[in-house]
């Protein structure tokens, strides 16, 4: 059961430290958000030939959403 459970002792390699979840869930939503819509951004750059300008916009646009979810998903620290 869970009392059965011995604890480990402290400063053991393999110790996660409180967070790191929250931490890999908010840089994976701007990353992906970066990747996605400047992919996005990428194809509109193809189909209409701007230069470049519909990624950057797609990429900033990307990381603003990334941004928000992180917001909504983990909240505010208290």
């Amino acid at each position: 059961m869970a009392g059965d459970q011995t604890p480990r002792p402290d400063g053991a390699p393999d110790d996660v430290p409180p967070g790191a979840g929250q931490g890999w869930t908010a840089l994976s939503y701007l990353i992906a958000g970066m990747l996605v819509w400047g992919f996005i951004g990428w194809l509109v750059d193809r189909w209409l030939d701007t230069g470049g300008i519909a990624t950057g916009i797609g990429i900033v646009l990307g990381m603003a959403g990334g941004v928000i979810l992180v917001i909504r998903k983990l909240g505010t620290p208290t």
